[in-house]
């Protein structure tokens, strides 16, 4: 779920920034550019935790910028299948419920929501269970387990379940 790793970055500085707080501009721009993104590869960027190294700069022809390859430590967020995480619904339908953990959006369909729990429709949707104990609404808090997930270049997306033991509320904001 969470990693801490070494990454690498060009990053282009203008000249405005050049003088005694090089090395502050170039680190600050860094946190800038890559806290909050998310790469396929490696997950959602949380936060720079340090620089490793930073190389000589190279000066761009004709732009007076300058390249400096920088290499930082970073802590990121990565969801894997069969990981068990804690939600806050954020959409509920017929189809199921969306819910997010953090950056990552996670869906639910019906067939993965306990077969004793109904669609209820009126200005509040949500599913329920028969003797109306348990309710999945607009912000509810759940515990599901992510069974796919889909990387793309720049979003991962999730396929999670409550159709099992210890899974489904823990905080409905309605009992609140």
């Amino acid at each position: 779920m969470f990693f801490h790793i070494v990454l690498e970055r060009n990053m282009q500085l203008h000249p405005r920034y050049f003088g005694r707080n090089l090395r502050d501009n170039l680190v600050s721009k860094l946190m800038k550019d890559v806290e909050g993104t998310c790469s396929g590869r490696h997950g959602f960027v949380v936060a720079v935790t340090g620089i490793e190294n930073i190389g000589k700069g190279i000066i761009r022809d004709g732009t007076g910028f300058v390249t400096f390859p920088v290499k930082y430590q970073c802590v990121v967020f990565r969801p894997f299948k069969g990981e068990i995480l804690e939600a806050v619904v954020t959409m509920v339908n017929k189809m199921g419920f969306f819910a997010e953990a953090g950056p990552v959006q996670i869906f639910v369909s019906n067939h993965l929501i306990p077969d004793d729990m109904e669609f209820q429709t009126g200005d509040m949707p949500n599913y329920t269970t028969s003797d109306g104990s348990v309710k999945i609404q607009k912000d509810s808090e759940v515990r599901l387990k992510i069974i796919g997930t889909r990387v793309d270049a720049t979003e991962i997306f999730c396929i999670g379940t409550i159709k099992d033991d210890f899974l489904g509320v823990i905080n409905d904001p309605a009992t609140v």
